[in-house]
């Protein structure tokens, strides 16, 4: 049975192409779909660009605070930056495989052999570790009231800031199968919001770890475990209007986030993930592609395909325009109103795995090599 569950995985995970972030066996360097020249382009520039070890086989993301920008590579060393100054370094002496989650007191990594690491966010001082029984590849998700921690088998960790303690776990049945993700979850106000694989999204309480309420993103469909799959393997996003989720093999899906009743699906699959404002939903296909949905029908808006075949990233909305990176190490400006494509910068040769990140007017890029870049759009 485990042989056959191998293969499964493997099947799986080779199934999903260009996408090296959930893909261990794809190295992000195939050749992508040449770019063409932009006409007046937008103007990119670097702020500046900070060096750290390669993220290795896991996708690790930089996390900002107040301006203050903390990343890690699988090495164990953590840093904060500022201004393309790096204010500490710490070296952990272990392998990280999940991070960077962050507030302005604390800065919260963890490894493959399931231990969580807080660090003061002031002094890189390490305050305490704590074990969990699961290994870690999302960033976990740090307040002052609660830090959430979650596994590779989507199990909920609650710790508390102070120490590390565990205040409660959620724990959910999931398929046989299911894709290998380093999404984490949201805290948002007083919800902690996780997709799951089977496609499903949920808000659960803070306090105790219960569950307030669920929502189907997609159902799964087919003759195959492989058919059946049908993942949220990124970060679900919540705006004023709506709380929006997207899963591979299914659908993107938007809901109220009060009671969780459904507003509107729409056929669509992605691994990569979605961003939203208040007019629209952007949305990067499996094939690469952008999306932007009418947040408030799910109606299609635009469509840029020019991205197709190039590794392209979760979108970030951001002032006029929508971002993305690439496989290549660019980093892509579109219009939000059309989906033209105006600006690009390469900010490394290496892909770009990791969620683009706001700073400061910056945008925060953060490479498999170990390229830590803030780019501004002029």
């Amino acid at each position: 049975m485990k042989a056959r569950q191998l293969a499964l995985v493997m099947a799986a995970a080779l199934s999903l192409g260009a996408c090296s972030s959930l893909n261990p066996f794809a190295s992000g360097d195939s050749k992508s779909k040449a770019l063409k020249p932009l006409t007046n382009p937008v103007a990119i520039t670097e702020t500046w660009n900070v060096r750290l070890g390669n993220a290795g086989v896991f996708v690790l993301q930089p996390a900002q605070v107040n301006g203050a920008v903390f990343a890690a590579d699988s090495e164990g060393d953590v840093v904060r930056v500022e201004s393309g100054r790096t204010v500490w370094k710490t070296r952990l002496k272990t392998t990280v495989s999940g991070g960077v989650g962050a507030s302005a007191d604390l800065v919260v990594v963890g490894t493959p052999k399931g231990e969580v690491i807080a660090l003061d966010a002031a002094s890189g001082e390490i305050k305490w570790r704590v074990a969990i029984s699961a290994e870690v590849l999302a960033p976990p998700a740090v307040s002052d009231g609660i830090i959430v921690v979650r596994g590779a088998d989507s199990r909920l960790f609650g710790l508390d800031p102070a120490d590390g303690k565990r205040r409660w776990m959620y724990q959910r049945a999931t398929p046989s199968l299911s894709l290998r993700s380093a999404a984490g979850v949201v805290l948002d106000r007083n919800a902690i919001l996780a997709g799951f694989p089977g496609g499903k999204l949920a808000a659960i309480s803070p306090a105790n770890g219960s569950l307030m309420w669920e929502g189907t993103v997609a159902v799964p469909r087919g003759a195959t475990e492989l058919e059946r799959m049908a993942d949220i393997t990124s970060l679900p996003v919540v705006g004023s209007r709506a709380t929006c989720a997207v899963a591979y093999q299914g659908r993107v899906a938007c809901f109220d986030m009060s009671n969780g009743s459904t507003l509107w699906t729409r056929d669509l699959s992605s691994s990569r993930g979605l961003d939203l404002d208040e007019k629209h939903v952007f949305v990067t296909d499996d094939k690469g592609a952008v999306h932007a949905l009418d947040i408030s029908s799910g109606a299609s808006a635009w469509k840029q395909d020019l991205l197709a075949g190039r590794g392209t990233g979760r979108p970030l909305a951001s002032g006029e325009h929508v971002v993305v990176g690439d496989s290549e190490g660019y980093v892509h400006l579109l219009r939000k109103d059309d989906g033209s494509l105006v600006g690009r910068q390469r900010a490394a040769s290496s892909p770009i795995l990791a969620d683009l990140q706001r700073a400061a007017g910056d945008i925060i890029v953060q490479t498999r090599d170990g390229n830590i870049a803030a780019v501004n759009v002029k």
